[in-house]
């Protein structure tokens, strides 16, 4: 009997440890994000800006962030991505100094610097577009743990590119904030991009 009732207390204390373990765990997650994306591995990268010259991880100082990975070709997370980034920075009434938005390719076999750069430049001149080779493609992959690889016709020039689908939010001091989902609820990104620009 005692020893029931002793087990049983045992349990309850554990329970208890697990779910302030919990609470602490996710009050931490919220208030005091990761420094950088998940994945990332802290390795640098080097890629050719649109806007001329080489685009470094220490370039995501001084102005907040908006950086997602696609390709010229995409048929929709693509131009849909671009699109939102857009309308998040004028409904916020932001201008390209007080928020940046930087489009990485993940195709560099198809998509040049001139093709990125008209791309871009066809939402708004401001975006800046990122071209590597294909192992500075891998390096900037890497460092921000994204996923790409090619589909449909894989043979052919039209092939698909699968590709990870999130905005990194990176703040003025260069240190990741969090991510947008693709298609993720206005309401919810606005939020978070307001609170990017606001740190």
């Amino acid at each position: 009997m005692t020893t029931n009732k002793t087990l049983r207390n045992f349990r309850i204390v554990l329970w208890v440890l697990v779910a302030v373990a919990a609470i602490g765990a996710t009050w931490l997650y919220i208030y005091r994000p990761p420094q950088r994306p998940l994945g990332l591995n802290g390795q640098s990268f080097a890629l050719n800006s649109t806007k001329g010259g080489v685009f470094t991880e220490k370039d995501l100082v001084g102005t907040p962030t908006l950086l997602f990975f696609g390709y010229t070709f995409c048929p929709d997370v693509c131009p849909t991505t671009l699109a939102e980034t857009m309308a998040w920075r004028s409904e916020l009434g932001l201008t390209p100094e007080d928020l940046r938005i930087v489009f990485v390719t993940v195709d560099p076999e198809r998509d040049t610097l001139d093709m990125v750069k008209d791309y871009v430049e066809a939402f708004d001149p401001s975006v800046i577009g990122l071209v590597g080779d294909e192992a500075a493609t891998a390096q900037v992959k890497t460092a921000f743990g994204v996923f790409s690889e090619k589909a449909g016709d894989v043979e052919s020039e039209y092939y698909l590119v699968n590709h990870t689908a999130l905005t990194f939010l990176i703040d003025r001091a260069g240190a990741f904030q969090g991510t947008v989902a693709y298609e993720e609820a206005r309401d919810t990104a606005l939020a978070k991009v307001k609170r990017l620009v606001e740190r």
